[in-house]
This record gives structure tokens, sequence and C-alpha cells, in this order.
């Protein structure tokens, strides 16, 4: 495909997502009808439009209006190229601009406008005065990271094997298990590291709050263990025992396969099992949330979010804490997580919390930014009584 039919999927695929579809479906039912289509086609067109889900403001503003058309238009222009080049409507390309679309906006866009209004508040109670810093790191792509199994490998021999497959990865200082890939992300799976279960995907602030809690010797129940990507860290870090649980345990299908690649020794039970499995020293629960830290990687989150849905969200974290700690035993920790930087979800779920349960503290708390990490990420740890 040219640049240009690329553009022209790109555009069919938002129109898709503006009628309603969710944006994976609507990249799915492009691609079954664009059989000529390749895997590169389909990852381009893919970038393209997550980059305006990124940025889907500004881009409506540079190419002044909110269709498929205006918002690829917006892009090409908030990247800096003419946009002139791609719509020819030649080789499949959009048709040609409109004089209306030719000339470009008189102003540069607000640089809140890719933000939901509503959220505008709880973004700067949480960075204040570099709101602004915080919104343009969300235009960007996020890096990928990987998280090196120390009990299979070396930092330093993952890199030379990764290498070795023309993936290149650097380590961060920040985290002694992170890798930061440079080039060749979309090899990793494929990878002979990945195969052996010396590597597995994890951002940098999740690798850095797992570390900052100490799990050794340790019984841990991961309560919302999801696909099992913290159990499978801690599993590295010394803990006597994981259990793995999830309320819905579909999304738990890949952690034996994961773990076994790990060599790692994690039991999944059920919700009815976990009596008979506890009582735990550790409850980890990495509750369901916004994932406003993590808009990078999922933008369209950020336009599906409502006030309504956000108050949702906090009820059921409420409601997950209550009923995990009926699995801690006496003077347990119970390690709280989201990828939330919203205050209501994180410090302020806190505080509710202790304010039921008295005789709980707070023993630590951090939250990383975008702006100075990776994903924005928040964990506390609290002991019971």
């Amino acid at each position: 495909m040219t640049p240009g039919a690329r553009i022209a999927a790109a555009i069919v695929v938002l129109d898709g997502w503006l009628a309603g579809q969710p944006v994976e479906q609507a990249l799915t039912n492009w691609a079954r009808g664009a059989r000529y289509a390749g895997s590169g086609d389909r990852a381009a067109v893919r970038d393209l439009v997550f980059d305006v889900l990124r940025a889907r403001g500004s881009c409506a503003h540079l190419g002044q209006g909110g269709d498929g058309r205006a918002l690829m238009l917006g892009l090409l222009r908030l990247q800096g190229r003419d946009p002139v080049a791609d719509f020819t409507g030649l080789s499949h390309a959009p048709p040609p601009l409109t004089p209306a679309e030719a000339a470009p906006p008189p102003t540069d866009p607000d640089p809140l406008c890719d933000l939901p209004d509503w959220m505008v508040p709880l973004f700067e109670a949480r960075v204040g005065g570099d709101l602004a810093q915080l919104v343009a790191r969300f235009r960007d792509r996020a890096p990928l990271y990987l998280r090196v199994n120390t009990a299979k490998a070396t930092p330093a021999a993952t890199c030379a094997a990764l290498a070795a497959e023309g993936i290149t990865a650097r380590p961060d200082p920040r985290a002694v298990t992170a890798l930061e890939v440079m080039s060749g992300a979309r090899q990793v799976k494929t990878s002979v590291p990945y195969a052996q279960g010396w590597v597995e995907p994890q951002d940098l602030s999740v690798q850095r709050a797992i570390l900052a809690v100490d799990w050794r010797g340790c019984s841990v129940l991961d309560y919302c263990a999801g696909g099992g990507g913290k159990a499978l860290a801690i599993a590295t870090l010394g803990a006597a025992r994981i259990v793995a649980h999830d309320a819905d345990p579909r999304r738990m299908a890949d952690l034996a396969v994961r773990a076994a690649r790990s060599d790692a020794a994690i039991t999944m039970r059920a919700t009815g099992e976990l009596p008979k499995a506890g009582p735990f020293d550790v409850v980890l629960c990495d509750v369901p949330c916004s994932g406003s830290g993590t808009w990078r990687r999922d933008p369209e989150a950020k336009w599906r979010l409502t006030p309504d849905r956000l108050a949702a969200l906090e009820t059921l974290q409420a409601q997950i804490l209550d009923a995990a700690i009926a699995h801690l035993q006496p003077g347990g920790r119970l390690v709280y997580m989201t990828c939330s930087l919203f205050h209501a979800e994180n410090e302020a779920q806190i505080a509710r919390f202790i304010a039921r349960h008295p005789g709980w503290r707070c023993e630590s708390a951090a939250v990383q930014s975008p702006i100075a990490a990776s994903d924005g990420f928040f964990h506390a740890v609290l002991r019971a009584p």
C-alpha cells in the first residue's frame, strides 16, 4: 500500500470508531475487507489511527473538522507533513484537498484540547503546572519495556541475545530488571529470549513498583491477577508461594504457559477455593481503574471514560479491597496498585479504606508520572492490625 492508501484506510477505521465501534473492531473490520494489505500495512494503519486517538483534539483543530478525513489531515499537519502530497486521489489515496481544507487554521491548538474538559482538573491536581508537559507526553507512543527474568539470565546477556535477532535494547538504571527496546519491538514475541522465558513485556513503572515491595519469604495472593504479569515478576523476587486469582478466570488463560516458560511456580485458584488456600502474608490488589496513566498505550480509553464510569470504578475498587482483606493474616500487608493518576482512585481510595477499617495504616505510597518515568502508576503498602 502507498502512504496515501494507508491514510485512506485509517480514515475508514476512524469513521468506524466515530460511529461507535471499538477501535480494535474497526481495525479488524477494515482488515477483513483489505486482503491485499500485508502485515506491515496493517501495522502502519494501526499506528496512524492510534496517533490520532492520542491527539484527537489537536488533529481536529488542525484538520478543521471531526470526521476521519479531517482528523487524518490534522495528524499530518501535527507531524509537520504536507498533506497535499498524500491527498492525491491516486492509487487509493484520499481525494485531493478542497480549497477550504488546503488552508491551515490560523492558530495553533490549545495544548489541553487532547483531554476531555472534565478531566483537566483531575490531572492538574496531580501535576500542577506541569499539565501541558503531561498532555504533550500523552501524544507520544509509549516505549516498550521488558522485564528480565533474573532467575534465568542477566540484563547484559539478554541484550546480547536480543541483538542477535535484530532487536536493540538497553538497560534502564531506574530498575535493575528493566530493558528499554529501542528498535525491533514487533519481533520481541517471536524471539528466542522470549520463548525461553528470559524476558516478558512489562512497563518500567510497574517494575519499579514491584521492586519497591519486599516479597521475600512471603505467601502472596495476586487477587486481581489478570494475565499474571505481576505474579510472574514477584516469582523472581523470592516469594515462598504465589497464588493467582481473578474474578474472571478467563483473564488468566495464558498464565500457565507463561509461568512454565519462566520456570515460575504459580498456582491458580478460583474464588471459592481461596479460603482454603490462605491466609496470606501479602495480598496484592492491582484493581480495575481508569487507566489514566497508560493512555499512550490505550488512547481510546481516554475518550470512552465518563464521570459516571469513573465513579463506578471507585466503588468497585473499594469493594475489591474490602473483600481481599478476608484472605490476609493478622499483621499482613495489602499492596494496592493502579495504573491511574487520579487522586480519587489512589490516595483518596486508601484514605477511605483506612477510615472504614480502624487499626490499618499506610506504610508507604508512591506515584509515578509519564513525565518522569514511562506509564503513570500508583502503589501503596498497607499494614493490617
